[in-house]
């Protein structure tokens, strides 16, 4: 099941770096000096200079839409986490055990016989049900029993942290509905964009086709219904606004302004043991278009669609046929990727989970195997540690800032102080008593765990909130910050070598994991996380003169990555990853900070004729290791906060000071800046 993530909840996505210690030298798996590009001046592009040979010399595999050290560290997760989830298949366990649970889902993914052989069957009933609704109040309750299931409808309702009083839980709806990955594939008349639209209209009439469910102008109707959907949808830089996005109604109030959309049948359909009296409507304005769209549109025509994205949402459990439909669409089309992941990749995905926010079926069962075998003490010891010296060293940040009032600074140094840190796995582990996993019924797992984890959420209403939970399983390679329990989260796999060494030199942990928690640290003040206060409450504590100083700026940063172009006439929308590109600015210069507090004085001997200031700077550039497909690019443009990895690599150098001393970086070279525009944050 892919989870609901809220935006601004999981903000920090940080790749990965393969580095080793070899005494006094850089062996192969250490830094491979082989992937360098000595032709390439690092004054020039430090990117190129640590990376460009393999960039050269590195194919993207054919099941990947883009390849790098971040993939390759996930890759060898699924490989650990495989060896779990077969053993447990394996087993005889007791019914209802995590191993029984496992081990079925895994035996039903896996059992691609009896897949083939049931085709659509297993969506009959639920097809059925759409088949027999007859009015709008019943396509409007449709809408949350789909979501129920895991299946998109043009309303996402999601229960969170309520942003203005972080102790109690709230319920929001946020615009949704399309299936293509940005509203622009809609609306944009980019070559690619066209072809991302026929290739939808013929997905979608494949799938009817399929069912056997086919209506003469099926596809062109989905098409011409979503992209009305698309035209009132916010843009992803005006979705990133914690302040335009909270606006709380009463139900009541909120249904008078949307008369046409059954808001009592929509809201009893999510099984909530509280009445919700009350609402964070995250889009206003698209609510109000769509009640409109949502009268203008005959039942029929909705039916049709809700027929769609049911199909759509499981075409990936379905027999072979509808597996390569969507692969055609998501995989080739969109992505650029030639071949399918194979099948136990996917299954470990769907039982493990996939990435940020997504748990999969019974992630947190699989992270408290993955501890138990692959995460040591000493590693949370470290990070611990590390932890603190960056906190205390972005304190002393702080205090040093120009732009900023005392009276601001203490605000600032409070809400650092309140930052809480988990490392590892959580103190409290997910639990999954009542799921009923069954070995041969694929199909029904997926429902059945989407609508337990749906459950899970929408209990925590009226609850005390939990200060405990976490948003990723230990097993996801990433790491992120939580603005409204104003917490830092690092997972377990993003703390082991070659990434993070307990024996590798400090200027290569800095320069990697270092880098990392800077990065997360800094999300607390970046453009988004600046406005909410030391308890997580979204809360002006700025003078209004401060928050001039800092908007002014980041002006200056969006302005530096709105010139970056991965592609020709493909720009790095510089206001829409600003948040990412401040956290890698001023997380990169807190590390380095860090690291020279850590010296004590003492310069620690060459590495491979690197000096440890000079290794940290390499360091943080083979973070960024990475090759793209060019449909990859163009949808990450869209829809990624994070700017692509030559410009994270690049970008934060030409602002700190110590990068041009390390490598006497003079006017004439491409990433030199006047000390006068050299952008410093925090």
């Amino acid at each position: 099941m892919k989870t609901l993530i809220k935006r601004l909840q999981i903000m920090g996505m940080m790749g990965m770096a393969f580095f080793c210690l070899a005494n006094v030298g850089l062996t192969q798996g250490v830094l491979d000096l082989s992937a360098m590009d000595t032709q390439v001046r690092i004054q020039d592009d430090l990117y190129l200079h640590v990376n460009g040979t393999w960039l050269k010399n590195t194919e993207i595999p054919a099941d990947k839409s883009n390849y790098g050290s971040f993939v390759k560290l996930d890759d060898l997760s699924r490989e650990i986490i495989r060896d779990m989830i077969e053993a447990a298949a394996k087993r005889v366990s007791e019914p209802g055990s995590d191993m029984q649970m496992v081990g079925d889902f895994y035996k039903s993914f896996m059992d691609v016989e009896r897949i083939a052989a049931n085709d659509y069957q297993p969506l009959e009933d639920e097809l059925e049900k759409i088949g027999a609704l007859k009015s709008y109040a019943d396509v409007a309750a449709h809408f949350s029993h789909l979501a129920m299931i895991g299946v998109q409808t043009p309303i996402a309702m999601f229960v969170s942290v309520d942003e203005k009083d972080s102790t109690r839980y709230l319920t929001s709806i946020m615009q949704s509905g399309t299936t293509l990955p940005d509203r622009d594939y809609y609306l944009n008349d980019d070559d690619k964009y066209v072809a991302a639209r026929k290739a939808l209209v013929t997905y979608v009439n494949r799938l009817f086709d399929l069912t056997n469910t086919r209506t003469e102008d099926g596809g062109s109707a989905i098409l011409e219904l979503e992209t009305k959907i698309a035209k009132i949808q916010w843009n992803r830089t005006d979705l990133r606004d914690a302040l335009k996005t909270y606006n709380k109604f009463t139900v009541t109030d909120f249904a008078s302004q949307t008369p046409n959309i059954a808001w009592d049948r929509i809201l009893t359909g999510f099984k909530t043991s509280l009445r919700i009296s009350e609402l964070n409507v995250t889009t206003p304005s698209f609510f109000t278009e769509f009640d409109a769209i949502f009268k203008a549109t005959d039942v029929e025509t909705w039916k049709t669609y809700l027929k769609f994205k049911l199909i759509d949402g499981y075409a990936e459990y379905l027999s072979p046929q509808f597996e390569t439909a969507n692969f055609e669409l998501r995989g080739k089309q969109l992505s650029g990727i030639s071949e399918q992941l194979p099948r136990w990749k996917r299954g470990v995905e769907a039982i493990s989970g996939g990435g940020a926010g997504d748990f999969g079926a019974l992630g947190d069962v699989v992270g408290r195997l993955y501890v138990a075998e692959h995460f040591k003490p000493e590693a949370k010891a470290r990070m611990d540690q590390l932890v603190k010296n960056l906190l205390v060293t972005f304190g002393t940040s702080i205090d040093e800032l120009t732009w900023m009032t005392d009276e601001t600074k203490v605000l600032a140094r409070k809400k650092l102080a309140k930052i809480t840190t988990k490392i590892g796995y959580p103190e409290k582990w997910r639990e999954y008593k009542g799921l009923q996993v069954k070995p041969d019924d694929l199909v029904g797992n997926v429902m059945r765990s989407s609508r337990f984890e749906r459950e899970r959420m929408m209990r925590k209403l009226g609850q005390p909130v939990d200060r405990l939970e976490w948003g990723m399983t230990p097993q996801t390679v990433n790491a992120y910050y939580n603005p409204t329990l104003n917490e830092i989260v690092f997972p377990a796999a993003i703390l082991q070598p070659p990434f993070f060494g307990i024996d590798a030199p400090d200027a290569l942990n800095y320069g990697g994991i270092g880098g990392v928690i800077g990065h997360e640290i800094s999300h607390a003040f970046d453009d988004q996380g600046s406005r909410y206060d030391a308890d997580g409450n979204l809360k002006n504590w700025w003078t209004d003169r401060d928050r001039e100083a800092f908007e002014k700026l980041t002006a200056q940063l969006i302005a530096q990555y709105s010139t970056y172009e991965p592609l020709p006439g493909k720009a790095v929308r510089g206001e829409f990853t600003l948040g990412e590109n401040i956290a890698d600015l001023s997380g990169l210069a807190i590390a380095y900070k860090a690291f020279q507090i850590s010296k004590n004085g003492k310069e620690p001997e060459k590495v491979a004729g690197w000096t440890s200031n000079q290794l940290f700077f390499v360091g943080w550039s083979r973070v960024w290791q990475r090759k793209y497909r060019d449909d990859e690019m163009i949808k990450r443009l869209l829809v990624d906060p994070h700017s692509p990895s030559h410009y994270r690599a690049n970008g934060p150098v030409t602002n700190i000071d110590a990068f041009y001393d390390a490598f006497e970086v003079k006017p004439g070279d491409l990433l030199f800046k006047p000390v006068s525009e050299r952008i410093r944050i925090w």
